[in-house]
């Protein structure tokens, strides 16, 4: 088996079906998996799909690199040998990705040969819903008191997102965008351009949302949707500093909704950002999903 460049198409919002079919079949865990983060950030990652012997195929290039993912469906050897060749056909240092659990136990089964390596910046932060929403126990004490903190000094109302205040929510991202100048930084003006679309898709995309007004204007916004039957998946936790603590109260409020519903709360990774390593690390959570990369020193085509 061969698969060609020409395989793959640009991603399109009709390819949500796809998407969806197959991960009824085959649930994820990464969300660098999900419709919503590979449609709305198309035009960073020039994301391209294919669907070959009922397997879906992701293909990413940015300016540094050009990236395909493991397969995700049967398993299927023919069809993984065929993308890592056409993987191995880039020259670029991390050609082939493997984010889900199960293809991480099972590509070194039937391809013994290739050498993976972790990389921590991208492996997502999962939690227990319940220890979100609870905050329990000594290891949350502190975020407890900065919680309670911002509570005296920012009285607050949490709405769910909905037609109702998405021009409020719009207005937030303007503000916010100001204060973080997006425009001055090429990933963060392509992160407006996601939660743009994300908004405008919210329905479609299956969405949903918190924000949080500290004095009566929203300071705070959670966007996000099922990852699998027992997991949702934070896209967004965006807040103003106005109030200082409000990003406590987002990530409470979040778990609020979410903790009688799903077992677990993924919050993404970190990206290699100190600041964010840190801040979800004092949440303690339950498991990291890994992304490994292939080293190219063991591609079999060069």
């Amino acid at each position: 088996m061969r698969i060609e460049d020409d395989d793959f198409h640009p991603i399109e919002i009709e390819d949500k079906k796809v998407f969806d079919n197959i991960f009824a079949k085959y649930p994820i865990e990464h969300s660098e998996n999900t419709f919503t983060t590979l449609y709305c950030w198309r035009h960073y990652g020039h994301y391209e799909v294919a669907v070959i012997d009922d397997c879906l195929i992701i293909k990413g290039s940015t300016e540094a690199y050009t990236s395909i993912r493991a397969p995700i469906g049967p398993k299927n050897k023919d069809v993984l040998d065929a993308v890592i060749n056409l993987a191995c056909s880039t020259p670029n240092q991390a050609p082939f990705l493997v984010l889900e659990p199960w293809q991480q136990e099972w590509i070194p089964q039937v391809r013994p040969d290739l050498e993976f390596h972790q990389d921590p910046d991208f492996s997502d932060y999962v939690y227990r819903s319940h220890n979100l929403a609870t905050l329990e126990g000594k290891p949350y004490l502190m975020i407890r008191k900065q919680l309670n903190r911002f509570r005296k000094k920012c009285p607050s109302t949490v709405e769910t997102i909905s037609d109702d205040n998405f021009d409020d929510v719009k207005e937030f991202l303007i503000r916010w965008c100001q204060y973080r100048e997006c425009d001055r930084y090429t990933i963060l003006k392509h992160e407006k351009e996601a939660l743009i679309e994300a908004l405008d898709l919210f329905y479609e995309l299956g969405l949903e949302g918190i924000a949080v007004r500290p004095h009566g204007e929203i300071g705070g916004i959670a966007i996000f949707e099922e990852l699998n039957p027992r997991t949702a998946v934070v896209h967004y936790e965006k807040g103003l500093p106005d109030c200082e603590g409000i990003y406590k109260e987002i990530n409470f409020q979040t778990a609020e909704v979410l903790k009688d519903r799903y077992e677990f709360i993924n919050r993404e990774s970190d990206m290699g950002i100190d600041g964010l390593r840190q801040a979800k690390e004092r949440y303690h959570p339950h498991h990291r999903t890994e992304l490994h990369y292939l080293d190219i020193s063991s591609c079999p085509v060069r």
